[in-house]
């Protein structure tokens, strides 16, 4: 087999594992805490891959390329990521797994506004079917759930899609691993000030205040012992740095659209590994829901199919 397929179910495995990790370690970690060290341990674990990266494209970080990954890191870290982690806490992992593999539709969209890229019919017929499928998983008149996760992770869903489609432009420039690597390190640092300020009295009784206790006395290494070494490795050094690392080593050894097959087994997993591993009920309309944002995804993927 190619190298670059075992690299596609390498990075289908481990993102497929990430909410039911995520959910399954969830009370040995605050959720600020596990987003701070796993995306500052990811990103630092990207570093040689972007290195090289610069290497081959000749280039060299600017002032205005560190700005960059500031304002990328700002979107896909700190906000786009603590809506995932928030959602994952308060609602089901196959839901919260399966709603944010719909975020290309959303790429779609922003590629429109901000790129100026056509919404063909292709595009409108992708955001009706994920749209439905949406629908059904959440259910409205049965769902079993709270629909305060659901808003989150579409949040996440929404908020990750600009943040791929603002890192377009410096992908090409500078390739795709060096924007993940230091737009994670700058993200998971912007957090951390955050994480800091929130641990002095007077701002974290303002956050408390204004219902936000969760970003308030977030813990970052002094509650870690040795007990929390094998899910911290699984989630930060595995799923989120070995994770993007088999991504981006599949597209080197296929190409982009070839790669892309991961997040289209992702939503699979994803509920595969909650029913086995949280107990989580896979109902009929949850399914129906999967293949819907799965039939959508494709629709969204078919013109590149056929051009190649």
């Amino acid at each position: 087999m190619n190298k670059g397929y075992l690299f596609i179910l390498t990075t289908a495995f481990l993102f497929g594992t990430m909410e039911t990790a995520l959910k399954f370690f969830g009370s040995l970690f605050h959720p600020i805490q596990i987003t701070v060290l796993r995306f500052f341990i990811g990103g630092f674990m990207l570093l040689p891959l972007a290195r090289a990266a610069l290497k081959t494209h000749g280039a060299v970080l600017t002032k205005k390329d560190y700005l960059f990954f500031a304002k990328a890191g700002f979107i896909g870290v700190f906000v786009s990521m603590i809506f995932y982690q928030l959602a994952v806490v308060y609602g089901k992992a196959a839901v919260s797994g399966v709603l944010f593999s719909c975020n290309p539709i959303f790429v779609a969209v922003w590629a429109h506004f901000l790129l100026h890229e056509t919404i063909d019919r292709y595009v409108i017929s992708s955001l009706v079917l994920s749209a439905v499928g949406i629908l059904s998983i959440v259910n409205p008149f049965h769902f079993r759930g709270t629909y305060l996760s659901v808003i989150l992770i579409m949040l996440a869903a929404v908020t990750f899609g600009l943040y791929s489609v603002m890192g377009r432009p410096a992908c090409q420039r500078l390739g795709g691993v060096t924007v993940t690597s230091y737009s994670f390190i700058f993200g998971a640092a912007e957090l951390l000030v955050l994480v800091l300020l929130g641990r002095t009295a007077p701002i974290g009784h303002l956050l408390t205040s204004a219902g936000l206790s969760v970003f308030a006395d977030v813990p970052l290494l002094e509650t870690l012992t040795p007990s929390h070494l094998p899910a911290l490795c699984y989630i930060a050094f595995a799923v989120t740095g070995a994770g993007y690392a088999s991504y981006f080593m599949a597209i080197e050894l296929t190409n982009p659209l070839t790669a892309s097959l991961a997040f289209f087994i992702k939503p699979i997993l994803a509920t595969f590994f909650a029913a086995m591993f949280l107990g989580e009920t896979v109902m009929p309309n949850m399914l129906v829901g999967v293949g819907l944002i799965l039939i959508g995804s494709l629709t969204n993927l078919y013109p590149k199919l056929k051009a190649k």
